[in-house]
C-alpha cells in the first residue's frame, strides 16, 4: 500500500527548529499492491517553479527547480550533519526573508561547491564522483588524521542499502521474475490483485510537517498511477498528490515561500513510482533493467532478496523482499541533485488482509531531510474516488508562514 510522506530528521542531524527545516519535498506516499495509463484527457503539464525566481541571492545553484534546489540543501545538510541555521542567519528561524542574507559559512559553501565541480570536471569527465559526503562523512569538517579507534574497533554493521554486485552476479540467486512471482503470491495472488482498482485508507501520520506529533491522514489511490495523501494539521491540510502525470505538494507546516510546489524530474519520477507500486500486479513494468544476484543481505537479521531496477530518470531503485515470506520490506530510490545523489528509504511492515490482498499498515519513510511514519487503521478497497481528489491541491496557508 502506501508509504506516506516525509518528516523531521532524527538521529545525527541537528534540527534546531523543526519549522525552519523545509523537509517534506519528496512525495513519499509509496505504495505496494496493477494496470495501464489513466484514461481520458489530462491537463497540460505544469511548469515547475525555478529556484532563482523564488529565492533571493542564489549565486551558484542557478537553473534548478525549487524541489531540486531544496533537495540539494538536504544533501548538504546530510553530508555535514548540519541544519539550515548552521549556514543561514539565525534570524531566518522566524523570518523567511533572512535566508537570503550572506554569512561566512554560506560563502564557504559556495566555494566548496565550485571546488567539487572543478575536481569532477578535471578528473572524472564531469561525473559526480566526488561530493560533499566523500570527505565530510556527516561531519562539519573533513578528518585529516586516521582514527585508531575506527581502525581497530568493532566495524559498524553493513548498510543493506549499499549492497552492490561486484564482478559477476551471485550464482544460485533467484531471478527478478521469480522474486516478483513469489511477492505477488504472498500478497494474495495475481487474480486477487487484479480486482484491486482503488482504495481509501485512514490512520495517523507523524513527521516534519506535524512537529513529530501524530495527525490524521487520508490516502486515496486509484489504478494505475494516481495517489493523494492528506494530513490534517492545525495550520491546514498538508497534501501530496500525483495525478498520473503531474505531482504537487503543499508547503503547509513549513516556511517554504510557495504554498504549492510542482514536482520535477527525479522527484516527479519518485512520485510516479510511488503511485504505481500501490498496485503491485504491475510491478514488473514499473522499472527496467532488472538485476539480481547481490551478495547475501540482511535487514533486522532477516535475509532478503534484493532486486534492482532502473527508473526513467536512469537512477537505481532497490527492492528488498523477505526471503521467507516473499513480502516487500524495503524500497530505496535515488534522486539526483546538483551536487550529489539523495537516497529515500521506505520500510514496510504489519501486513494485513484487505479483501484478499495483503497490505502494509505501517511504513516509515527516511530521506536526507527527515523521517515520517504512517500507521493505518483502516483500508477500504475498490471505492469510487472523485477525480477532484487527484487535482492540484489548493493552498492552505500564506506563502512563507508556518
Amino acid at each position: 500500500m502506501c508509504s506516506s510522506f516525509a518528516a523531521s530528521k532524527e538521529g545525527k542531524m541537528k534540527f534546531m527548529s523543526r519549522r525552519v527545516i523545509v523537509g517534506a519535498l519528496v512525495i513519499a506516499v509509496t505504495c505496494l499492491p496493477g494496470v495501464a495509463p489513466v484514461g481520458g484527457q489530462t491537463a497540460p503539464e505544469e511548469k515547475p517553479q525555478m529556484a532563482d525566481e523564488v529565492f533571493k541571492n542564489v549565486q551558484v545553484l542557478r537553473g534548478l527547480t525549487v524541489d531540486e534546489f531544496m533537495g540539494t540543501m538536504g544533501f548538504i545538510a546530510a553530508s555535514l550533519s548540519m541544519n539550515c541555521i548552521d549556514c543561514h542567519s539565525v534570524e531566518a528561524a522566524s523570518d523567511v526573508t533572512k535566508y537570503a542574507v550572506d554569512t561566512p559559512v554560506k560563502q564557504t559553501a559556495r566555494k566548496m561547491i565550485l571546488m567539487v565541480k572543478s575536481i569532477n570536471a578535471a578528473n572524472f569527465g564531469g561525473k559526480q564522483t566526488v561530493t560533499c559526503y566523500s570527505c565530510h562523512r556527516s561531519g562539519n569538517a573533513p578528518k585529516a588524521i586516521p582514527s585508531l579507534a575506527e581502525q581497530y574497533g568493532t566495524p559498524p554493521p553493513e548498510d543493506p542499502n549499499e549492497v552492490e554486485i561486484v564482478g559477476e552476479p551471485r550464482s544460485g540467486a533467484p531471478s527478478a521474475d521469480q522474486v516478483f512471482d513469489k511477492y505477488i503470491q504472498a500478497l494474495g495472488g495475481a487474480q486477487q490483485l487484479a480486482k484491486l482498482t482503488s482504495f481509501v485508507a485512514k490512520g495517523t501520520y507523524e513527521g516534519f510537517d506535524t512537529g513529530d506529533e501524530k495527525a490524521p491522514v487520508e490516502v486515496y489511490a486509484k489504478a494505475p498511477d494516481q495517489l493523494t495523501a492528506i494530513v490534517r494539521i492545525p495550520q491546514g491540510d498538508s497534501i501530496r498528490t500525483y495525478d498520473g502525470r503531474t505531482g504537487w505538494m503543499t508547503s503547509t507546516g513549513t516556511l517554504l515561500p510557495l504554498p504549492v510546489l510542482v514536482l520535477a524530474r527525479g522527484n516527479l519520477e519518485g512520485a510516479r513510482l510511488d503511485a504505481e507500486l500501490c498496485f503491485p500486479a504491475q510491478i514488473k513494468r514499473t522499472l527496467t533493467e532488472w538485476r539480481t544476484g547481490f551478495p547475501p543481505t540482511f535487514i533486522d537479521d532477516n535475509e532478503v532478496d534484493v532486486v534492482q531496477g532502473t527508473s526513467v530518470a536512469k537512477t537505481p531503485v532497490k527492492l528488498y523482499f523477505d526471503k521467507k515470506s516473499g513480502l516487500l520490506v524495503r524500497l530505496v530510490r535515488y534522486t539526483n541533485t546538483a551536487i550529489g545523489t539523495n537516497p529515500t528509504q521506505i520500510d514496510y511492515s504489519d501486513y494485513r488482509d484487505v479483501a484478499g490482498v495483503k497490505m502494509p499498515f505501517h511504513y516509515t519513510v527516511t530521506w536526507t531531510d527527515g523521517r515520517s511514519t504512517t500507521e493505518l487503521s483502516s483500508v477500504q478497497p475498490n471505492l469510487p474516488i472523485d477525480a477532484s481528489k487527484f487535482a492540484k491541491p489548493a493552498a492552505a496557508r500564506k506563502a512563507g508562514t508556518p
